[in-house]
């Protein structure tokens, strides 16, 4: 409306135009000139405001689409983690950021690591099932919005990995958002619980969320054994790997399964990711043998 009708809207004197990249620009709306040149009018000062604008507008844009690309690039580009088989060789997460842990150990059916502490936030799943597809995406969208600004600071933090699924022990759980998602199920509820990782850089000072179904928690430093597998997760699966790697552990020498320990499920891909290519791990907490 404005560029169709331009005599209604006075222009000022003078106006200037700042682009942090590039140099200013100042339209002058003046009855004289002071070098002799004709006088601009009202009508092409507003074509000039036109294009100098549509200049920001692209500058902008340009650095939309920066931004754009590097985020995709997280995704399109992924990072592997060392792998012990085919099954891992082809497995690729997201180059976000994710828990910090160091390999203590490799077996020929699982790895020990142990992992620094770090925050999530929480929410118990709807369902009698850790994995069901509308559970699962009602507490991961409650759990996206916390993290996007559903915040009593309306702050956007980032992405991290993996999501985990978490079943907690039956008298609850001791207080502990780059990565994962848990979900852990409530023995005594028949519950399931979700978890995003909280990014690193907050450490405790983490904004409150607005919505009372999301909790903050501490996770503390453990040691935990781990299996890698592509594919989807169904509750059926994790029940058979979380048996047989509590079989082989029993043969390790130096870790065993620690007392009250329940199985945790990390998911480090978003749901396009083609299924032998995607990384998922369950793990169990353990503690070293005595001597």
């Amino acid at each position: 409306m404005l560029l169709c009708n331009p005599s209604l809207i006075p222009l000022p004197k003078t106006l200037t135009l700042k682009n942090p990249n590039k140099p200013s620009l100042t339209i002058t709306n003046s009855i004289t000139t002071t070098n002799g040149r004709k006088p601009m009018s009202a009508f092409e000062a507003r074509v000039s405001l036109v294009f100098a604008l549509a200049s920001q507008t692209s500058s902008l844009s340009q650095r939309l689409l920066v931004d754009l690309a590097t985020e995709t690039a997280k995704y399109v580009f992924p990072k592997r983690f060392e792998s012990r088989n085919l099954e891992e060789a082809l497995m690729a997460v997201p180059d976000l950021e994710t828990v910090k842990f160091k390999v203590l150990s490799r077996r020929y059916q699982y790895e020990i690591r142990e992992v620094e502490s770090y925050f999530i936030a929480e929410t118990t799943m709807p369902g009698k099932t850790g994995f069901d597809f509308n559970g699962a995406s009602q507490s991961f969208n409650v759990l996206a919005e916390y993290l996007f600004g559903k915040n009593t600071k309306k702050e956007r933090m980032e992405m991290t990995t993996p999501v985990i699924t978490r079943k907690a022990q039956s008298d609850g759980e001791k207080m502990e958002m780059t990565t994962p998602v848990i979900t852990t199920k409530l023995e005594d509820q028949d519950k399931w619980q979700m978890s995003f990782v909280m990014p690193s850089k907050y450490g405790a000072s983490l904004p409150l969320p607005k919505d009372s179904s999301v909790r903050i928690k501490d996770v503390p430093k453990k040691i935990i054994a781990v299996v890698a597998f592509s594919g989807f997760v169904t509750d059926e699966e994790v029940k058979q790997r979380e048996l047989k790697l509590r079989d082989a552990l029993k043969d390790d020498r130096q870790f065993q399964v620690k007392e009250g320990a329940s199985v945790e499920v990390a998911q480090y891909n978003p749901p396009f990711t083609l299924p032998f290519t995607r990384r998922n791990e369950i793990a169990l907490e353990v503690e070293r043998k005595e001597e």
